[in-house]
């Protein structure tokens, strides 16, 4: 039922969509619908649509579309209706999104470490990327994928205290990754990496584990894209995920890292792993760091 009406949904966006009318749709009632795809999707169905419309909106910005026209041709009825509830969601105004985030300030620095080349990236609220690679070159490259238009500035002293703990972890010392996070992210992604974020210190978990144990058991292929669409390695411990088979599939940063760290983790299982409460950061961070619905909505945080 929840599938055929998530289609439903991304297939009607430019319609009113409401709870009864989708109930209506799905042949039960609105009170169980509510509960059941809350329960499934991990958001109500209103704030589920929200997710696609501002998904929707921000690539017609970045495609070059006015903020009038992309906030109608989303679904939106209004532009009073946009910036009453979606607006503060894109962390940086409609304006600066359109032009891919111009005049955003990410600082940098790049250290050696036993992977390679460790660049860790932040904003003013915390930390926005962690990339790991062979060459200077090769993490400035990753950053600059993900943040294309914004201001880079490389600051060794700005990123000191975050690179530290990092460092530590890699080096087998004692640790603490309750680091301050200013991420990008979908409803659907917290979840999984709150799930990630439990597996312990030196052990690891199948895709299909961590699907059913966010209560979505078919959804094996998209924590792999969770996964997959980590922005901060390490911190979020994507290594630590696994086969069905317990073998090693892909790592964004290199299968033989990915063995690399899970051997170090082996040798060194002293450390005191994050508890899932702990996926972002301390309370005040993570009051900045909201989810939207499982779709390719991203923000920044609440920057008010």
């Amino acid at each position: 039922m929840v599938d055929r009406l998530r289609i439903y949904i991304e297939n009607n966006l430019d319609k009113k969509l409401t709870l009864s009318t989708l109930s209506a749709e799905a042949g039960v009632s609105p009170y169980h619908l509510q509960r059941t795809f809350k329960r499934i999707v991990g958001a109500s169905p209103r704030k589920y649509i929200e997710g696609l419309r501002l998904a929707k909106m921000k690539r017609s910005l970045l495609s070059g579309e006015t903020v009038t026209k992309a906030i109608y041709s989303a679904g939106f009825s209004s532009r009073s209706r946009f910036y009453e509830n979606g607006s503060y969601r894109f962390g940086m105004s409609p304006g600066v999104l359109r032009r891919g985030g111009l005049g955003m300030r990410i600082k940098y620095t790049i250290v050696n470490c036993s992977l390679g080349k460790l660049l860790v990236a932040g904003t003013e609220f915390g930390i926005c990327a962690v990339c790991i690679g062979d060459s200077d070159s090769a993490v400035e490259r990753a950053l600059s994928e993900q943040y294309p238009s914004a201001i880079h500035q490389r600051s060794e002293e700005s990123m000191r205290e975050w690179v530290q703990q990092i460092t530590k972890y890699l080096s087998g010392e004692t640790y603490n990754l309750n680091l301050p996070l200013d991420i990008q992210a979908t409803t659907f992604q917290p979840r999984v990496w709150r799930e990630i974020k439990s597996i312990p210190y030196g052990a690891t978990a199948s895709y299909s584990k961590i699907a059913l144990a966010i209560g979505n058991p078919k959804a094996a292929r998209a924590v792999a894209r969770a996964c997959a669409t980590n922005p901060v390695a390490l911190i979020v411990p994507c290594h630590r995920m696994v086969g069905e088979d317990g073998k090693l599939h892909g790592y964004r940063w290199g299968k033989g890292r990915k063995q690399q760290l899970l051997r170090l983790e082996e040798r060194t299982n002293t450390s005191t792993p994050l508890g899932p409460e702990n996926c972002y950061s301390d309370a005040q961070s993570a009051k900045r760091i909201r989810s939207v619905a499982d779709s390719e909505a991203v923000f920044f945080g609440d920057r008010s």
